[in-house]
C-alpha cells in the first residue's frame, strides 16, 4: 500500500473512531448539512494560505478540507447513499469523458475549442441524466451560493464558451465605458437605486474585461485587499513608533505616512527577492 493510501486509511480510521460509540459527541451529531458551513470556511482558509504563499499553512488547511470531505463521504456511506470508491471512480470517469483530447482521438486547435468541447460534453451529460428528457439550461450547473465576483466571472466564462460575448476587446471596453457613463448619469440625478444598478452593470462588464486578459476579478480584488491591509498595518506601526495618534493626524500627514509605508514594504519585498 502506498504512503498516500496509508495516510488516507489513517484519516478514515480517525473519523470512524470519532463517530463510534465511544467517540466524540459533537462529531456524532453532525450531518451532511451541518458540515456544509465548515467545508466553506475551511476552503476559504485554504485559499488564503495558498495566496499568501504559506506552504506549512497550506498543508494544514488541505488536511482540514480533506478531513471534512472524507467525513461527508463517510456519513453518506453509512446512510447507504454512496461511498468513497464510488465518488472517486465516478469523478475519474467524468474527467476521462471530458478530456477526449487526452484520453481519446479528439484533436483541438486551441484552448477555445477545448473549452467549447468541454461545454458540449457537459450539456450531453446533463441531458442524458435528465429523467424527463428536458434539455438543461446553460447555467443550470452554476452554484447559487458562489460569491458575486466569482459568479460574474463564471457567467462571462461560460457565455464566451457559448460564443455569446463581445467580438473584440475593444468592443468590450466600449461597453464598459458606456456602462460607466450611465452610472455617472444616475449619480448626477441622485437616484440611489439607479446608481446601484448602473454600478453593478459597470462592475459586471469590468470583470469581463479582466477575464479577457486572464485576470480573475475575485483573486485580483483579494490581492488588492491584502496589499491595502499590509500598508495600513505598516502605517499604524510607524505611527506607534513615533507616538502619533493615526486617526487624529491631518490628512496630508496620513498621506506622507502611507507613502512611507508603501516604500518600506516595497523595500522589504525587494530584499526578499534580491531585486
Amino acid at each position: 500500500m502506498s504512503t498516500d493510501s496509508l495516510s488516507l486509511a489513517k484519516m478514515q480510521e480517525v473519523i470512524d473512531t470519532l463517530l463510534g460509540p465511544d467517540g466524540c459527541p459533537w462529531d456524532r451529531k453532525q450531518t451532511p448539512l451541518s458540515l456544509c458551513d465548515y467545508i466553506i470556511e475551511e476552503a476559504f482558509e485554504l485559499v488564503s494560505a495558498i495566496r499568501a504563499g504559506d506552504h506549512a499553512e497550506t498543508a494544514e488547511e488541505l488536511g482540514d478540507v480533506l478531513f471534512l470531505l472524507l467525513f461527508e463521504t463517510t456519513l453518506a456511506a453509512r446512510a447507504g447513499q454512496f461511498d468513497l470508491g464510488e465518488v472517486v471512480a465516478a469523478n475519474a470517469a467524468k474527467m476521462i469523458r471530458r478530456h477526449p483530447h487526452v484520453f481519446g482521438d479528439t484533436v483541438v486547435a486551441d484552448q477555445e475549442e477545448l473549452l467549447r468541447n468541454w461545454e458540449r460534453i457537459k450539456r450531453t451529460e446533463k441531458a442524458d441524466a435528465a429523467e424527463d428528457g428536458a434539455q438543461p439550461g446553460a447555467y443550470d450547473s452554476l452554484p447559487k451560493g458562489l460569491p458575486p465576483l466569482l459568479k460574474a466571472y463564471r457567467i462571462h466564462s461560460k457565455a464566451a464558451r457559448l460564443g455569446f460575448t463581445w467580438a473584440t476587446d475593444q468592443d468590450a471596453r466600449a461597453q464598459y465605458d458606456a456602462e460607466w457613463r450611465e452610472y455617472e448619469t444616475a449619480c448626477a440625478h441622485g437616484d440611489q437605486e439607479q446608481m446601484e444598478e448602473e454600478f453593478g452593470d459597470a462592475l459586471f462588464t469590468l470583470i469581463e474585461l479582466g477575464r479577457r486578459q486572464g485576470i480573475k476579478a475575485n483573486a485580483a480584488l483579494d490581492r488588492a485587499n491584502l496589499k491595502f491591509l499590509a500598508r495600513f498595518e505598516r502605517m499604524e506601526a510607524l505611527a506607534r513608533e513615533r507616538g502619533l495618534d493615526l486617526p487624529d493626524m491631518p490628512m496630508p500627514d496620513k498621506d506622507r505616512l502611507w507613502a512611507e509605508a508603501k516604500a518600506d514594504l516595497k523595500a522589504q519585498a525587494e530584499a526578499k527577492t534580491g531585486g
